[in-house]
């Protein structure tokens, strides 16, 4: 038990580290391409942080050995887009109370309300596809669902990439791997974006593994370590690189990596699930979804009701997560 807080403890430092040097190298790797915030955002970054969560469902469903391995790879699948929703969103809000109480920034999000309308209309449409084929119970129903899902995150990508979007302007701070020049190579933006990625993947990995060492101490069931306890582990990367970036007041960059998160979960591990397995869910897996899609679409309301989102609207999600876990545990 001690070994394992022990490599929890470890493991949150290297995830934090990390994500200080992702962030670093993908402005890095944004403002040399000469691309917006939504971009580095949304799609390098969303993409980026969203590796760890993504490896869980390809390694249980694909490589697992036990009667358990499917159970542990739909509860990732359909937990990541649960915890983006309802916990890692309302998460930034509370980080911007904290920081305007500490006088760093101000309390209103500034956002592109286009690139979120997106992000959060792909998310509905594809997070409800694959809720859909729950119920269509036919092999080419959910290949024909996953193709769906691979094209519409390859639209999100050629829209996200054509629209012009606010850019941030301000001096970056030197590339940590190469600090005396203000123009840094692509190679060293490269090495430090794959260097900052192993180590967060690598962090997650010991993270999840302490977390289930100590869940299987005390007891804790598969079906509810993946649904409840591994997402909020391995959805770190993104609480962190979120945080990070609205304490620099960089906040389309900050909403949109949860948010391009949120895309991408719901496209390409879904993808993993409809092909990989019968995508016969559970009832509590069911609702887990079905709060995610609620959860964004209250959201998208909010969005287009009030031309945009401030840190109160990001709490919502928070009373999904605590209602589903009152549900699964009880």
């Amino acid at each position: 038990m001690l070994t394992s807080v022990f490599l929890f403890i470890s493991a949150l430092a290297i995830i934090l580290v990390g994500c200080h040097v992702f962030t670093n190298g993908v402005e890095w790797l944004g403002k040399r391409l000469g691309v917006s915030d939504g971009v580095v955002g949304s799609i390098f970054a969303g993409v980026g942080t969203a590796l760890p969560e993504t490896m869980i469902p390809i390694m249980a469903i694909f490589f697992g050995s036990s009667a358990a391995s499917d159970d542990i790879g739909i509860g990732a699948i359909i937990g990541a887009p649960l915890m983006l929703s309802t916990l890692s969103l309302p998460l930034a809000a509370l980080g911007v109370y904290t920081f305007v109480r500490m006088g760093r920034r101000e309390p209103h999000l500034n956002l592109d309300t286009r690139q979120l309308d997106l992000e959060l209309r792909v998310f509905l449409l594809a997070f409800s596809l694959a809720m859909v084929a729950v119920y269509v119970q036919e092999r080419w129903f959910h290949i024909t669902v996953a193709v769906v899902l691979v094209l519409v995150y390859a639209y999100y990508v050629k829209k996200t990439v054509s629209e012009e979007a606010n850019t941030h302007d301000e001096e970056l701070p030197p590339l940590i791997l190469k600090s005396n020049t203000d123009q840094p190579p692509f190679f060293f933006i490269w090495s430090q974006i794959l260097l900052s990625l192993t180590a967060i993947v690598g962090g997650a990995h010991l993270f999840v593994g302490a977390v289930e060492e100590i869940a299987v101490t005390v007891g804790i069931p598969a079906l509810i370590l993946s649904l409840l306890i591994t997402p909020v582990a391995t959805e770190l990367p993104e609480k962190m690189n979120s945080l990070i970036w609205l304490f620099q007041r960089k906040d389309q960059m900050a909403i949109g990596n949860i948010t391009g998160a949120m895309v991408f979960q719901a496209t390409f591990p879904v993808t993993v699930g409809l092909l990989g397995t019968d995508w016969m869910l559970d009832k509590r897996i069911v609702v887990a979804g079905g709060l995610s899609i609620l959860s964004a679409a209250l959201l998208l309301i909010f969005l287009r009701l009030r031309g945009g989102l401030s840190p109160y609207h990001l709490l919502v999600g928070l009373a999904f997560y605590i209602m589903y876990a009152t549900y699964v545990l009880f």
